[in-house]
């Protein structure tokens, strides 16, 4: 499972890559959204990589992300007791059960965006308007995406 953390705001952006940025529900700066590894999904992150930071999210990150940042929708933070209530013991249990099939999030009523803070110390020396690759911020991270998560959340 990919995780997409936009990175750049609306200005100087086409209405094409709006549009695709509003179908992986990155409104705004600093939003995390998870998206399945599909062709699909990956050719809306490739329309918008320049926009847009991802990775491969561990099970550890997607926990601490679940406990710390996951909100339900009426903008209430997502419990223990409230997953004990639908029949999941832990963040663990529930990330496990996401990495395979996100629909269990939905199904749960949790909002499809996390909104995170900047990263502390900032982004990486080149600033957010180049490749991760040349020392940037944008564009594919691999197993990176997890420190950047973990600095955000």
């Amino acid at each position: 499972m990919y995780a997409v953390i936009r990175v750049r705001g609306n200005v100087q952006l086409k209405q094409e890559s709006r549009d695709t940025m509003k179908m992986l529900n990155l409104t705004r700066c600093n939003h995390l959204s998870l998206i399945e590894e599909t062709e699909k999904n990956k050719g809306m992150i490739k329309k918008v990589q320049d926009y847009v930071t991802w990775g491969i999210i561990s099970l550890d990150t997607l926990e601490y992300l679940l406990e710390k940042r996951s909100r339900l929708i009426g903008d209430k933070r997502l419990a223990l007791e409230y997953l004990k209530k639908n029949k999941i013991n832990s963040f663990k249990e529930l990330a496990e059960q996401a990495n395979k099939d996100k629909k269990v999030l939905a199904k749960l009523g949790v909002k499809p965006v996390f909104r995170l803070n900047p990263p502390s110390k900032g982004y990486e020396r080149e600033g957010i308007k180049k490749n991760f690759k040349v020392g940037g911020a944008l564009g594919f991270r691999a197993e990176k995406i997890n420190a950047l998560i973990l600095r955000m959340a």
